[in-house]
């Protein structure tokens, strides 16, 4: 039994014993994953998980509760168990407080999403892998296969998502320890484009060998790859949530609030189409939303709860209120003109640790990762030991951004603990005027 036939059985089944007044929901989440480690550019560990979890919600009046548990698969063996959690449920409403801010959707809506029937084989992914990474030390973890996911409820809503995708996060290591870090994640592995990435670290590996440059603390002319900029804005997507912004928590209040903008350049958008994340949440369809319009507030993530208790209008966004496909537009700068436009400072690919040092003003810190490398004239001359940064959202997306990269690069979450997370982020890179290190 395939993953739609088992969700579309396990509703079926609920929908025949809800009673009087009750009503339900059922999320559902299934993969079928491959997971290969790489060291020293040979397979080190390859195996295969299969999932389901599902969490089952009952509702009476104000009333409501859910249970998560994870299934097998099998039918026959799910079928008591969704019928334990129902009863144990039923058990649990009456001994509860009516909820004031519940605000279920109760409109019958629709929506699937199913992804090209392409089959992404792991095996061969990683024959791929070793057979470019001959004489590198290439360290990596690739997950791959499909993903589904799907919501249900007693009043006639229904949701499918299903995709195939990959991940594949890989260092290149130097003798000396220093490591050039890089990433390919898409729907459709392509060979030539996976050479591109593994050449570009290639050649970056390189100039780990030279002496490293001690800078000192201060402001550098700089460009942030895209993956260095997703440390950053993962930072701060919760801040598009209603709940923070009303609450005044949000690190994009300030924006939202009127007292400041960003630059002309940022526009960012949550979006349905292009990006890896079911076009539904338990709330209902998402819709597609202009959250910064030219450096200027656009809209928020709504969610029922908030909408009950603000007074606003939700808009399909999940009970966290976060973006699951954000989408900046790129800007005019070509990819390959980065270090001649950079002409001198700081060439950062990647960044870690990342935290809050000033929330309400938007004030992030964190450190350099891997190979960051001065630039001199256009050209790369040496490593940056690790640093440490601090600088403003409102600065480096403010005044200090001249330009991002055309085209935004796919980036998917590498998380893996319980599941494989859902969702992309697309970013193009930022060359910055200024972006400043504290030590």
């Amino acid at each position: 039994m395939d993953a739609r036939q088992h969700f579309n059985a396990l509703l079926a089944h609920l929908q025949a014993q809800v009673v009087g007044e009750e009503g339900f929901t059922l999320a559902y989440s299934a993969e079928v994953s491959g997971f290969i480690r790489f060291n020293q550019g040979q397979v080190r560990q390859a195996g295969q998980v299969q999932q389901v979890y599902v969490t089952l919600s009952l509702y009476q009046g104000q009333r409501h509760a859910e249970h998560k548990l994870a299934l097998s698969g099998v039918l026959d063996e799910d079928v008591p168990l969704l019928q334990q959690a129902l009863q144990r449920l039923r058990g649990m409403l009456p001994t509860l407080s009516e909820d004031p801010y519940l605000r279920l959707n109760r409109q019958a809506w629709r929506s699937e999403s199913v992804g090209e029937a392409v089959a992404l084989d792991g095996a061969s992914i990683a024959q791929q892998v070793v057979a470019a990474a001959q004489g590198l030390d290439l360290v990596g973890f690739l997950a791959v296969g499909p993903q589904y996911q799907g919501f249900a409820s007693s009043w006639g809503a229904f949701g499918w998502y299903a995709a195939s995708s990959f991940n594949l996060d890989f260092s290149l290591f130097h003798g000396n320890g220093q490591a050039v870090k890089s990433a390919y994640a898409g729907e459709h592995w392509d060979a030539q484009s996976f050479i591109r990435k593994l050449d570009d670290a290639r050649q970056q590996l390189v100039f780990l060998g030279l002496p490293a440059k001690a800078l000192q603390p201060g402001a550098y002319r700089a460009y942030l790859a895209p993956a260095a900029l997703e440390e950053l804005v993962s930072l701060c997507c919760w801040g598009f949530g209603a709940q923070a912004l009303a609450s005044g928590g949000s690190p994009l209040q300030r924006l939202f609030g009127g007292k400041a903008e960003l630059n002309a350049q940022v526009t960012v958008d949550e979006r349905i189409e292009g990006g890896l994340a079911p076009a539904f949440t338990p709330e209902g369809p998402r819709q597609p939303l202009r959250l910064i319009d030219r450096g200027r507030p656009g809209e928020r993530l709504v969610s029922s709860r908030s909408a009950a208790e603000y007074g606003l209008t939700a808009n399909g966004a999940g009970r966290g209120e976060y973006p699951l496909s954000l989408h900046m537009h790129g800007g005019d700068l070509d990819e390959h003109e980065v270090l001649q436009r950079l002409g001198t400072g700081l060439y950062i690919g990647n960044l870690w640790y990342g935290n809050f040092s000033d929330l309400p003003a938007g004030r992030l810190t964190g450190m350099t990762r891997f190979a960051t490398f001065w630039v001199e004239y256009g050209q790369i001359q040496a490593p940056v030991g690790t640093m440490r940064f601090d600088d403003s959202l409102f600065d480096f997306l403010g005044p200090q951004l001249e330009a991002l990269t055309r085209e935004p690069e796919l980036l998917l979450p590498g998380g893996t603990y319980g599941a494989r997370q859902t969702g992309s982020m697309a970013l193009p890179g930022a060359l910055l005027s200024r972006f400043t290190l504290t030590l």
